[in-house]
C-alpha cells in the first residue's frame, strides 16, 4: 500500500457540452487553469460513443490487465478518476473509470476504464485540484507494464 496526505486547492464545477471530445475537454480544462494534478470525486452525463475497456474472448492471462477494447453508444455514465502530473509533458494524465447504461438496451450496464468519449448533451464534472505531493503515474515493468499512481 501507499499512501500519502493529500493538500488540495482549488475546486472546480465544470461542464463539457455537447459533441466535445471528453479527454479533450478535459486536458484543455487542466491548460486553462493550470491544474496539474487533482482527482474528479464524481462525474455525470451522457456520451452519443465511448470505448472502455473489455473484452469479449477467453483471456490468455486472466490475472494481466486488458488491454483490448469495447465500443459503447447512448450511455448515461457516473465515473470518477484522477488526474496525474506528466513530467514528460507538462500536462495530466488522467485514470478515469465509468459506469455506463446503455440507454436502448434497457440500461444495461457496462463498468470499466474510459479509453475515449463524445459527449452527448452534457457532462458535469467536479474536479478538486491537488497541489502536494506531486502525483505521477510511471509505469511498473514488474507488473505488466501498468501505470501506477504514485505520490512525491
Amino acid at each position: 500500500m501507499r499512501a500519502h496526505e493529500l493538500t488540495v486547492g482549488r475546486t472546480f464545477g465544470v461542464t463539457f457540452d455537447h459533441g466535445e471530445d471528453f479527454f479533450e475537454a478535459l486536458s484543455a480544462f487542466c491548460r486553462d487553469n493550470g491544474v496539474q494534478q487533482g482527482y474528479i470525486p464524481s462525474f455525470i452525463g451522457a456520451f452519443a460513443e465511448a470505448e472502455i475497456v473489455g473484452a469479449c474472448e477467453k483471456l490468455a492471462d486472466p490475472d494481466a490487465p486488458v488491454w483490448a477494447k469495447t465500443y459503447v453508444t447512448n450511455v448515461e455514465a457516473f465515473g470518477a478518476g484522477t488526474l496525474a502530473h506528466d513530467p514528460a509533458t507538462g500536462g495530466t494524465l488522467p485514470h478515469i473509470h465509468v459506469s455506463a447504461g446503455l440507454k436502448a438496451q434497457s440500461a444495461d450496464g457496462r463498468t470499466s476504464h474510459l479509453l475515449s468519449a463524445k459527449v452527448q448533451f452534457l457532462s458535469e464534472l467536479l474536479i478538486v485540484e491537488v497541489t502536494s505531493p506531486t502525483m505521477t503515474r510511471p509505469r511498473n515493468p514488474d507488473l505488466y507494464d501498468v501505470p501506477l499512481l504514485t505520490f512525491g
